[in-house]
């Protein structure tokens, strides 16, 4: 590991060179992929800088147990790393709570091990740490001061902002102690369907709010946020394992169902001076976002209503809890939504930096009293705001106005926005965050060919020092294997109103005359862009290895592409998607070096529904099918994302009729490998065991693999390479085999 401190030294070339050590080919196996150490090297989490700048401190996983992480810190002035907390020596081997298993997966980190968040004080001094369930000061000369010692687990745990306080959720109160002290609850206890301080299942699961709690900056005030479960429905969860059964009531909101009514309040640090925030007479909402002017004169409250088609920002008076509408955001075109966003910024003058949708692309915009600025414009999205430099009046940001397979850093002066200008050089895409002055980049970037490289940059892009350059050297864990390394090829094909659909293939070394077998790997559901040049880790080469093509296309509905694009799987659910897809297969049948009669699907979650659904539309078409995890029917799935997209279905039956994958399941013909998970509390397991009664009542064959006692991410270093071992026997069994 090099750390390159002179300001101005340009940034390594893309990793795999002509220079680079390799030896005789190596075909990778499963079980190594998932092995440690880790082939895509070191993945440094949850990179921050101190207070003062000068420390650097990150989470770090472990050569020998990539999902085990510990705290690191870079002295910036000295050019040492030190660890600050070992996770194995400090961890006292406790239990997670159930709460808190599932709030790790609603984060999608319930794979992690270790240290999995962590948090500065302001004056720099220390950084309080979660582990096991408890809280613990960490000190920057490696001492550690333990904070609590319980057999429950510390939920959401923070500091306040002048540090003077720390909080925490614990048995479904809010607690608040001075730091270093001793905490009590600041809200009362009021039976199992009431929570305070926690956000909800669909906020956590869907609006990407963790969040149920926000201190003043002063410290003087907290909101917080009061949920009553008694109107969501309970379903009744077995958690399936190995060696026994466990059965959990949870209250999970279908789609069509009551929601939890959230209210919020805003109390001080003892829980005195309690004041109700008004929301409105409507008590059918989403509480989406929850911030403090940055003078702690007003709290901003983002309102969604239950069709997800208007949102208003409210100004709540701290001391009373009034609120009015300082403005709204509207559906760019009927029969559209609105999508959540982290990307704006309260300034210190007043004034908003905002990301909308509203002209039909991801933009930014600025709103100074009632006038609106838009900063960015044209068809290309704005997909983060990194942050603003009030000093500077510079605002920085991620988008891909240079393409939409390349994600840059891009700047612009708020006085003259016409102006944007790119910090970061093309073959990479990229992804960053700043300091809270918005002064230093904290950058991640990758290609096809490139593992994350991380790295510290000043505010014009140009490198400070490295994170990790994790350059595929000969010490790099993935060095065995560059010598069979392919690469990626990319292209469009047309969909049926002659939209370009982008689509990317990684090829085994072709040999003239002969026909290779396609992995044709897709999600295919809303948000999530698949086809983009960033590293994808060793599985994709493994596959190829194999002797397979490995191909993926992004569908209509996917994001990135504007607004147009996305809507239209607006209350069709499996329809315009499966049609792109299939005009993925369609050109691969026409390339020379594809075999048309074994083209492969493999999909998870949303891409198991897409695997169903395009069996169902075009029996004899695909060779053979891999569902994961699959959504069958859109009644089971959550009220927040399933309404945003196919509507109530109470007013709209026929739509979730015409998505289900069940009505239509006996007229798949190609085989069929179900795999799920049999405690998944996502995709409950009833979306398959509805799908396996109906296919074993028709007396249709299928093979199925489940694994007891895994959730929704059905992983590990030994069932990982089971599962990835038992779908390629399933896909040799039924003849999609590589050419002799």
């Amino acid at each position: 590991m090099r750390f390159l401190l002179a300001a101005t030294l340009l940034l390594a070339s893309p990793a795999i060179a002509e220079d680079d050590p390799v030896s005789e080919p190596q075909d990778l196996t499963f079980e190594r992929v998932f092995a440690s150490p880790s082939l895509n090297g070191p993945s440094p989490r949850q990179a921050k800088l101190s207070p003062d700048g000068r420390y650097l401190t990150l989470l770090r996983n472990r050569d020998d147990d990539r999902e085990r992480y510990d705290l690191w810190a870079y002295d910036r002035e000295s050019g040492a790393w030190s660890m600050l907390v070992d996770s194995e020596k400090l961890s006292s081997g406790r239990e997670l709570s159930e709460d808190e298993k599932m709030q790790r997966e609603r984060a999608r980190i319930g794979s992690l091990k270790g240290i999995v968040s962590y948090q500065w004080n302001s004056d720099g001094s220390g950084l309080l740490v979660p582990l096991d369930g408890d809280l613990y000061l960490a000190k920057l000369d490696g001492t550690v001061q333990r904070l609590t010692d319980t057999e429950e687990s510390e939920l959401n745990p923070s500091l306040s902002k002048t540090g003077k306080f720390v909080s925490f959720v614990r048995d479904r109160q809010l607690w608040v102690g001075e730091t270093g002290g001793e905490a009590a609850p600041v809200t009362p206890k009021e039976g199992d369907t009431i929570r305070w301080g926690e956000a909800e299942f669909v906020a956590q699961e869907e609006m990407a709010r963790l969040a149920g709690y926000w201190w003043s900056p002063d410290d003087t005030r907290i909101v917080v946020q009061r949920t009553d479960e008694s109107p969501v429905g309970i379903v009744t969860r077995a958690s399936i394992g190995a060696t026994g059964t466990k059965v959990f009531d949870q209250r999970y909101p279908v789609a069509g169902s009551d929601n939890a009514i959230v209210e919020l309040f805003v109390i001080a640090p003892d829980g005195g001076n309690k004041v109700k925030v008004d929301l409105g007479s409507e008590t059918d909402i989403y509480v989406a976002r929850v911030d403090w002017a940055p003078d702690g004169s007003a709290i901003y409250v983002q309102r969604q209503n239950r069709e997800q088609t208007v949102l208003d920002v409210l100004r709540v008076d701290p001391a009373t809890g009034a609120s009015s509408v300082a403005f709204s955001e509207r559906a760019a075109v009927e029969d559209y939504w609105i999508n959540l966003s982290d990307d704006y910024r309260w300034l210190k003058d007043g004034s908003l930096i905002w990301w909308s949708e509203r002209d039909g692309f991801a933009h930014l915009y600025r709103k100074d009293g009632d006038d609106w600025r838009q900063l960015t414009d044209g068809e290309w999205v704005v997909t983060k705001l990194i942050g603003v430099d009030e000093e500077t009046g510079t605002v920085f940001f991620t988008g891909t106005m240079d393409g939409v397979l390349e994600q840059h850093i891009y700047s612009l002066d708020l006085t003259k926005p016409d102006e944007i200008t790119r910090l970061t050089e093309p073959g990479f895409t990229y992804s960053a965050s700043m300091d809270d002055k918005g002064q230093t980049l904290l950058i991640t970037r990758s290609s096809d060919d490139s593992p994350p490289q991380s790295y510290l940059a000043d505010s014009d892009g140009k490198l400070l020092t490295w994170i990790e350059e994790n350059a595929l050297d000969a010490d790099h864990p993935y060095a065995p294997f560059l010598a069979s390394h392919r690469p990626t090829t990319y292209g469009t094909v047309e969909a049926e109103d002659g939209t370009a659909l982008y689509w990317e293939m990684v090829t085994p070394e072709l040999e003239p005359g002969k026909r290779y077998p396609v992995f044709y790997s897709h999600y295919g559901g809303p948000g999530p862009q698949t086809v983009a040049n960033g590293w994808n880790g060793a599985l994709r080469q493994a596959i190829v290895d194999r002797g397979y093509i490995w191909f993926a296309l992004d569908n209509r509905g996917s994001a990135n592409r504007g607004v147009a694009f996305e809507q239209s799987i607006y209350r069709a659910m499996g329809g315009v998607e499966v049609r792109d897809q299939k005009a993925g297969a369609d050109y691969l049948k026409t390339l020379d070096f594809v075999d048309p009669d074994k083209i492969a699907l493999y999909g998870w979650s949303y891409g198991g529904y897409m695997t169903l659904k395009q069996m169902q539309a075009d029996p004899g078409l695909y060779a053979a099918g891999i569902t994961g995890a699959p959504v069958t029917k859109w009644e089971l799935y959550d009220t927040h994302y399933t309404e945003r997209f196919m509507g109530d279905p109470r007013t709209m039956p026929e739509a979730y009729e015409k998505a289900s994958a069940i009505p239509d399941a006996t007229k798949m013909t190609d085989p069929l490998l179900l795999i799920h998970g049999m405690a998944d509390d996502n995709v409950v397991f009833e979306n398959s065991s509805e799908l396996i009664s109906v296919l074993q009542e028709a007396n249709r064959p299928f093979e199925m693999m489940l694994y007891p006692g895994y959730t929704h991410s059905v992983g590990g270093e030994m069932i990982s390479p089971h599962m990835w071992n038992t779908i390629f026997r399933f896909l040799e069994e039924n003849g999609v085999t590589p050419p002799e």
